[in-house]
């Protein structure tokens, strides 16, 4: 018993003691293929550095301690009991065949690394293209093909088929796109000031979509891009438009307090002070400046006519309907331009939508006006005695004149990268010009309409509308003074020059005194000749970030809202009739978004195959 003790104890003491090592247990033997073991019907595979054992029958891959004669002997017998008695040649033939077949299953089942770029820079050509995603498969992949075959050979035109071109795999490449586009925008978005632009409109599936935009610095410039194109599911109300911005703001952790402004057009669900989207947004961001869409403006300053005008605009809207909502009479009436030698054969329709309608249509109408008098007399429409009627040409050109200089004025406001000095300079000089017309009008000068002056030399008339021209301009003035409130057109001249302009009295004195720099600074007066001023104020910011967010607090917010249109008139050509169920918001993106997609990074985290 003592003797006992005295081992179990002595056993404990080994064990405290953290000099003693543990008992070292021997490795499991490692088993090494042998050829002879093809005989057992048996070929060698590597699966995680060791070798195991593969039947070359049913290519079944046994464990690595399976690598025993009598184990492969066991599984001959067991499973392949017709085979137990073949000799070695025919299990060689049976490794040759088991090889060739593992070597076509790996090259039919993978796809080369080329291939599958290959296959993301089609999805993106077509998506900006904004064509149906069959495209790739039965029009782009023949044709490239055919091209490579005449101008190669056939065989490495054969090499195109890898490439995964089907409707689904082009679709999922597309939304791989699109993320990677919307992820590249947040990260450059995030932690930056930023503006917004929204609209929401109905498309050709009535379904209603809310279209919004953001502006924000990039590097040494700013740039646009689209944020998101979401579909409103039930009404388009304030509170509803908001939840939808809130939403995705938030998803992409994108801060309200960083929203220096935000532009919208004049409805009562984005404009109301109290309860529309501009209310909602500035109870979250109250230093938000909210902009009236200045083309909106525009066109409504415009749209207002006298009766007696309207009476004109109204008998051309009639004339060009009768002409072109009958087919036989839009094809007599083609043919009778044609053997008159007109530049044009046809007139256009109206649409009270299209801000340049109204100019064109009321162009086209007086540019055809003989051959409308001979059409409608031998029509014997009640219309053709507008036509005989000096009055009422002469007001017809008057509006044609009128309105091609509206729409001169519109098509300044349009365009991308605007900002509210360069267009409240486009108004202003409207204005000016809206003054100068009506001074001369009224001394009987009408040299500035073109149409009006050319009808009355050529005809030798008398011009009996001035009175009528006078209301309008009038008429125009106070509109314009209405929708833009005239402030004074010199507040944003620091901005536009700084080298040139005083100071504005509202500066504080840090402000007035970074002004005093810069307009110093030869260096910086040398960089406002060579870059835009939007990135001239950003370098003026890293040097002296006072004045230089001051500046762009004016230059960031949006003025219009051109962008939004430009994206519903490339929903309208992506989303059609024969594509009306489409997820909008990742085709949109990629068509429209100037980010380039990162190919590389989007193929790492993906393994190819094939298209089925």
């Amino acid at each position: 018993m003592e003797k006992f003790l005295t081992q179990h104890k002595r056993k404990a003491e080994d064990e405290a003691s953290p000099d003693v090592l543990p008992k070292q247990f021997p490795k499991a033997k490692m088993r090494k293929y042998d050829e002879a073991y093809l005989a057992f019907g048996f070929t060698c595979t590597t699966v995680g550095n060791e070798e195991r054992p593969q039947c070359v029958v049913c290519l079944k891959v046994l464990a690595c301690d399976s690598l025993k004669p009598n184990k492969l002997r066991r599984h001959l017998e067991t499973n392949h009991p017709e085979h137990k008695d073949k000799p070695v040649d025919f299990f060689r033939h049976k490794l040759v065949n088991c090889r060739a077949q593992q070597s076509l299953f790996t090259k039919a089942a993978s796809v080369p690394a080329n291939a599958q770029l290959a296959s993301y820079k089609v999805a993106y050509r077509v998506a900006q293209c904004k064509k149906p995603h069959t495209i790739a498969e039965e029009l782009i992949l023949p044709c490239a093909m055919d091209m490579v075959s005449v101008m190669l050979n056939d065989s490495a035109a054969s090499k195109l088929r890898a490439i995964p071109l089907s409707n689904n795999t082009i679709g999922r490449r597309i939304y791989d796109i699109s993320k990677d586009i919307e992820e590249q925008l947040n990260d450059k978005v995030r932690d930056g000031r930023f503006s917004l632009q929204m609209d929401e409109a109905t498309d050709s599936n009535k379904d209603c979509l809310l279209i919004t935009y953001v502006r924000f610095i990039d590097g040494d410039d700013m740039r646009e891009e689209l944020l998101f194109c979401k579909q409103i599911t039930g009404r388009a109300t304030a509170e509803e438009l908001f939840k939808i911005i809130d939403t995705y703001l938030k998803e992409a952790n994108l801060k309200w307090e960083d929203c220096v402004g935000i532009c919208t057009d004049g409805a009562r669900a984005m404009a109301g002070i109290r309860g529309g989207l501009q209310a909602l947004i500035k109870r979250v961001s109250p230093n938000a400046h909210w902009t009236h869409c200045m083309i909106h403006r525009e066109a409504l300053a415009s749209k207002q006519l006298s009766p007696e005008l309207n009476d004109v605009m109204t008998h051309v809207i009639a004339t060009v309907n009768y002409i072109k909502t009958r087919p036989v009479k839009a094809r007599i009436f083609s043919a009778l331009c044609e053997e008159m030698g007109s530049d044009h054969t046809a007139v256009l329709f109206h649409s009270e939508s299209r801000w340049l309608s109204r100019g064109k249509v009321l162009s086209r109408v007086l540019e055809l006006r003989d051959e409308i008098r001979i059409f409608l007399k031998e029509e014997r429409s009640d219309l053709a005695d507008n036509f005989y009627c000096n009055k009422f040409l002469m007001k017809l050109a008057y509006l044609s004149d009128m309105f091609l200089k509206l729409n001169e004025l519109n098509l300044q406001l349009q365009g991308k990268n605007t900002h509210l000095p360069q267009l409240a300079d486009k108004i202003t000089s409207f204005v000016r010009k809206l003054e100068m017309w009506l001074q001369r009008v009224k001394v009987g000068r009408v040299d500035s309409f073109e149409n009006l002056k050319s009808f009355i030399e050529d005809n030798k008339l008398q011009n009996t509308v001035i009175p009528c021209m006078e209301e309008h301009i009038s008429a125009l003035q106070k509109h314009f003074q209405r929708y833009f409130l005239m402030q004074d057109p010199k507040q944003y001249d620091w901005i536009r020059d700084p080298f040139s302009a005083s100071p504005p009295a509202d500066l504080s004195t840090p402000e007035e005194e970074q002004f005093i720099d810069v307009t110093s600074d030869s260096t910086l007066r040398l960089q406002f000749q060579s870059k835009t001023l939007a990135a001239f104020w950003i370098g003026v910011e890293k040097q002296y970030p006072l004045l230089g967010k001051r500046a762009l607090a004016t230059l960031l917010p949006f003025a219009t809202s051109y962008l939004c249109e430009i994206g519903f008139s490339a929903v309208a050509s992506i989303k059609t009739k024969y594509r009306s169920k489409m997820d909008i918001e990742n085709e949109l993106r990629v068509a429209i978004s100037k980010l380039p997609p990162r190919f590389e990074k989007i193929c790492s985290m993906k393994q190819a195959h094939t298209s089925h």
